[in-house]
């Protein structure tokens, strides 16, 4: 019977560790802090990923070429974090104004759809 290939791949923190030359002890200091979450296997080993390892290369940059405390690089990674969530809400509302524009331009009346389609904020304000 053939392996399951795993959905992600992932490393162990030795190997994390001694790729970006920095002590174990570090990275498990970075968890503790809430700035790393690593998966853990089911021996209970930290498995780091590509969006845990992607994320400690940005703590790694944040630290060692700007000099960022550790405070300072929690602060950054909530507002990327933030900035990430404004950005896909703004590409939904995007999607959603652009389908509405080609239903008006199609003449496409939600009103009177079989299943009835809410309008947005935008929508209501612009009629009234």
């Amino acid at each position: 019977m053939p392996r399951r290939k795993p959905e992600r791949l992932t490393v162990m923190i030795s190997v994390v560790a001694e790729r970006y030359g920095i002590h174990p002890q570090t990275l498990r200091l970075y968890e503790r802090e809430g700035l790393i979450t690593p998966t853990r296997s089911e021996g209970n080993t930290r498995l780091y990923d590509d969006k845990a390892i992607e994320r400690l290369e940005t703590i790694l940059a944040l630290t060692r070429e700007l000099g960022v405390n550790l405070a300072g690089v929690e602060i950054v990674l909530n507002m990327r974090e933030q900035l990430a969530r404004v950005h896909a809400e703004m590409d939904r509302l995007t999607a959603t104004l652009r389908r509405e524009a080609l239903d008006r331009k199609h003449g496409v009346e939600r009103e009177h759809a079989l299943v009835r389609v809410g309008r947005g904020a935008l929508a209501a304000r612009t009629r009234g």
